[in-house]
């Protein structure tokens, strides 16, 4: 079973950048597909984007231009790049890995966005 392990959150002030990190414990990483997620307190977790296993990704259109994933498999790690942050980024980011009947969740890692 693999495990997943972000990293990166933190206060940010509004219009910065932040990059996070989340690192798989299983070297078949390579073989998952690796999305971002994030979580607003009473709302549903809404889908950021995602990476395929050949390295293509996919966003959600409101998330298109100021997120970018990426992946390094020799690292087992997937970034999320994110730009130009506002309040409205506030939330908790999780990491997801699917492949097959696989599906991992990340323990989360808090972004605020706050002057």
């Amino acid at each position: 079973q693999v495990q997943l392990v972000e990293s990166g959150g933190g206060l940010v002030q509004p219009g910065g950048s932040l990059t996070l990190s989340c690192t798989a414990s299983r070297r078949l990483f390579s073989l998952f597909a690796m999305g971002w997620y994030r979580q607003v307190p009473g709302k549903q977790r809404e889908w950021i984007a995602s990476i395929r296993p050949s390295g293509h990704p996919e966003y959600a259109d409101s998330m298109k231009g100021r997120f970018t994933i990426s992946r390094d498999n020799a690292k087992t790690t997937v970034y999320l790049q994110m730009n130009n942050l506002t309040p409205d980024d506030t939330a908790v980011y999780y990491c997801n890995a699917k492949r097959g009947d696989n599906n991992v969740w990340g323990q989360g890692t808090q972004v605020a966005v706050s002057a």
